[in-house]
């Protein structure tokens, strides 16, 4: 009978319908997380997850304890192990869970509210009366923007997603350049050590030369201050070493007995030919994901924009659809009668234009538009830069190892030959012992210079890397803004 007698079917049918019209399920424990995980898999080659229970914890750390059973972790090892077990990674897909959250909030905003209660009424003398009052009540203001606001939602919900593949793609990055560095700083410290051998032997050799009083003192001197510097040099780089390894391990989310791992002892030797890229800069434009997060942040300016239009001069409105069911008793018999309401409650700024506010949306979309610009024009410049160090640093790795490291060779093999014929002194060959040592460990920067520059590849193409844009800018909803101007 209380159906029958309410008018107002629409107040209630229309906001569950437009709820019902969004194809995204943002209600899943792990919206989006796909798509963003897809998208991070094209960058790094590896597979990631995000953990949101103790099964999956388990998971993680059962595969991460089979990755690190390994005798010496490589670089592709050291970064599946990051992804998967650095706990940073896994608060920045909060964020994507943050936004699905959003959404759905935005997607049940339209909802009507329901209420009922029952009152009674009674006079001494009088009739005694029962009154069943009900309501829904609908948000007429939620239903004109729903539709606005659930595409504004979205978009936040799809930037989300790519900020989480660009949040994997940076720690791929961060993880493979840690590794390179360790390993290079070790391999200098087994090149130092050499070079502090053979200083050890000629400082010794200077002091017994000296105790003959065939060396002056100043020549004994310049040789016992070479192996002092050089030792202060190699516990410098050991340093050095332990804390890039440090870096590794921070960015692994390794601790306890999963610290005690090993490393190779020397970078992998160079490749025989590049990768072509000539065709970064385009490449870079077209899949760097940081500049589709601005263009979707453009793209939300303007769908706040639209929504400051609609609420300029109205900011609340509210559909109310009542009933009331009253009941009065004579002499043992129930004479009912049902009345029914309906109000339009709504608030009108009086001394609130909006024009404020539009022009803050108008400034908020042209920031936009030239932050999307300018990240557009670091993009391809740090696509061509990114390239050119790449092959730049090829070519100077290879000039020491084709040019530099074989003249020392024979440099080293010509002083033995003349040392044995007693035509070249002991400190002569010591010398040039040390000279191929320091060449040597140019060439060892050289090396990790260009698997750096490799390594920076792929975050140009597809961000992530250092420089990479981020859109900023944060607009509102029609929820957001409508207390907002005078």
């Amino acid at each position: 009978m209380i159906a029958r007698h309410i008018k107002l079917v629409s107040a209630v049918v229309l906001p569950l319908v437009a709820a019902g019209c969004v194809t995204t399920d943002y209600s899943a424990k792990d919206a989006g997380f796909t798509n963003a995980s897809s998208k991070s898999s094209e960058a790094t080659g590896k597979q990631t997850v995000w953990v949101q229970n103790r099964q999956q914890a388990a998971t993680v750390r059962d595969r991460v304890k089979a990755l690190m059973a390994r005798k010496t972790v490589d670089v592709e090892t050291a970064v599946q192990v990051a992804l998967l077990n650095n706990k940073g990674l896994q608060a920045s897909y909060a964020d994507l869970g943050d936004s699905a959250a959003d959404a759905w909030q935005t997607q049940l905003s339209v909802l009507p509210t329901f209420s009922i209660g029952l009152t009674g009424i009674g006079t001494p003398g009088l009739e005694a009366y029962r009154v069943l009052e009900g309501a829904v009540a609908a948000n007429i203001l939620a239903l004109a923007t729903y539709d606005k606001n659930i595409k504004l939602a979205d978009t936040r919900f799809r930037q989300a997603q790519l900020n989480a593949a660009i949040a994997t793609i940076s720690l791929a990055a961060e993880t493979r350049r840690a590794w390179i560095n360790a390993v290079a700083a070790w391999e200098n410290v087994a090149y130092l050590n050499q070079a502090k051998a053979a200083a050890d032997a000629a400082s010794e050799l200077a002091k017994k030369i000296g105790e003959a009083g065939s060396m002056p003192k100043a020549e004994q001197a310049r040789e016992h201050v070479f192996y002092a510097e050089l030792t202060g040099e190699t516990a410098k780089a050991r340093l050095e070493a332990k804390l890039a390894k440090e870096e590794l391990i921070r960015l692994m989310g390794l601790s306890g007995s999963d610290i005690d791992f090993q490393i190779p002892n020397r970078l992998p030797t160079l490749p025989k030919t590049l990768l072509k890229r000539d065709d970064i800069e385009v490449e870079s434009i077209h899949k760097r994901m940081d500049l589709q997060v601005a263009r979707l942040e453009l793209q939300a300016t303007a769908q706040s924009y639209k929504l400051e239009d609609v609420t300029r001069f109205v900011t609340e409105i509210e559909l109310v659809g009542a009933y009331e069911k009253e009941r009065e008793r004579d002499e043992g018999k129930i004479l009912s009668d049902v009345g029914k309401t309906a109000s339009l409650e709504f608030t009108i700024p009086i001394f609130d234009s909006g024009q404020a506010r539009l022009r803050k949306g108008e400034l908020a979309y042209m920031r936009a538009a030239n932050q999307l610009a300018e990240f557009a024009v670091n993009a391809r410049s740090q696509a061509r830069s990114a390239y050119l160090a790449y092959k730049s640093n090829y070519d100077i790795a290879r000039h020491y190892r084709n040019n530099v490291l074989p003249l020392r060779n024979a440099i080293e093999q010509q002083s033995m030959l003349t040392y044995n014929g007693m035509i070249t002194s002991t400190f002569e060959l010591i010398a040039d012992s040390r000279d191929k040592i320091d060449s040597t460990i140019l060439a060892v920067n050289a090396k990790r210079d260009f698997w750096l520059a490799e390594a920076s590849l792929a975050p140009v193409v597809y961000g992530g890397g250092t420089g990479s844009a981020s859109a900023e800018t944060r607009v509102a909803s029609a929820d957001e803004t409508k207390s907002g101007g005078h």
